[in-house]
C-alpha cells in the first residue's frame, strides 16, 4: 500500500511546526514578532528547506524581517537539528510569501469592481 504522503512532505511538516514554536517562543528579536511561517519545501536530497513566510501587516517592508531570519538561522537549525532525529539537518533558506498581500489586493479590486457595478 503506497504512502499518502512522501517524507520530504513530513519532514517539512515537522519543521514548520518547530521552528514556528521556536519563534514564538525562544527567538526575542522583535524584527521576527511580526511574522508567520506559511510553509516548508524541501530537496529532493533533503539537504535545502526552503521556509516561506509571511508578515502580519502585509503592508511592511519583508527586509527586517529577512535579515533577522539569517541572523537566526544558525541558531534555529541547532535547535531544530536537536528536535528532529535525522541524519543531516537542512540548510533554512527563507523566503517571503507575499501572497497574502497579492489576495488582499485582489479583494479590494473585486470590491471596487462590484461598487462600481452597483452604481450603474
Amino acid at each position: 500500500m503506497p504512502r499518502e504522503f512522501s517524507r520530504s512532505q513530513r519532514l517539512g511538516t515537522q519543521i514548520l511546526r518547530t521552528l514556528s514554536e521556536l519563534l514564538r517562543f525562544e527567538i526575542k528579536d522583535p524584527r521576527l514578532q511580526s511574522i508567520s511561517l506559511t510553509s516548508v519545501e524541501l530537496t529532493r536530497d533533503l539537504r535545502v528547506a526552503r521556509i516561506y513566510f509571511s508578515l502580519l501587516n502585509p503592508d511592511d517592508s519583508p527586509e527586517p524581517a529577512i535579515e533577522g531570519l539569517d541572523r537566526a538561522s544558525g541558531f534555529l537549525r541547532s535547535k531544530l537539528s536537536s528536535a528532529i532525529n535525522i541524519r543531516h539537518t537542512p540548510e533554512l533558506r527563507f523566503i517571503h510569501d507575499d501572497s497574502a498581500a497579492v489576495s488582499a489586493k485582489i479583494s479590494k479590486l473585486i470590491d471596487s469592481a462590484l461598487q462600481a457595478d452597483r452604481r450603474r
